[in-house]
């Protein structure tokens, strides 16, 4: 049951962060940054597909995604045609990672040191859709903040 609810999660937050990024009605401001407001939404969008890619895709799902990390908040103007795109591709990187997870592999101890401690996947991946929540917000407020006529 916890697999279906995060798949449901995901796929939610996934979607919405398509809208959020869709909403932007002029495309450079997916990249601006103002006052203390230091991360784009273009920025943290792709911070959220780098971050599930590497913790879903590459762990779970075995699709031998390499992170580069540092380029997820130094990489600009990428189009907002890409940016869906990528929300697409992980969406079913996501879904179809989740579909290869057994209940019994939740329990165990996640492969990599996230945290300070170990954790298992069940509670990591519980982590992860409030980590992709929590940006959500913030790209909702970048957006409705910063993207002005």
């Amino acid at each position: 049951m916890l697999i279906e609810t995060l798949k449901t999660l995901f796929d939610r937050d996934l979607n919405r962060l398509r809208i959020e990024i869709e909403l932007y009605t002029n495309e450079e401001n997916i990249w601006k940054i103002d006052k203390n407001i230091s991360n784009s939404a273009g920025n943290l969008c792709l911070h959220l597909m780098g971050n599930l890619n590497t913790y879903i895709g590459a762990e779970i799902g075995k699709t031998n995604y390499i992170r580069n990390r540092e380029l997820e908040f130094s990489l600009k103007n990428i189009s907002k045609a890409e940016l869906i795109e990528s929300i697409e591709k992980t969406k079913i990187v996501v879904a179809t990672s989740l579909d290869n997870l057994t209940d019994k592999e939740l329990e165990r101890e996640y492969p990599i040191l996230v945290f300070d401690n170990k954790t298992a996947t069940g509670y990591l991946l519980i982590h992860l859709t409030t980590h992709l929540t929590y940006h959500l917000g913030q790209i909702n407020y970048h957006r409705r903040l910063l993207d002005l006529d």
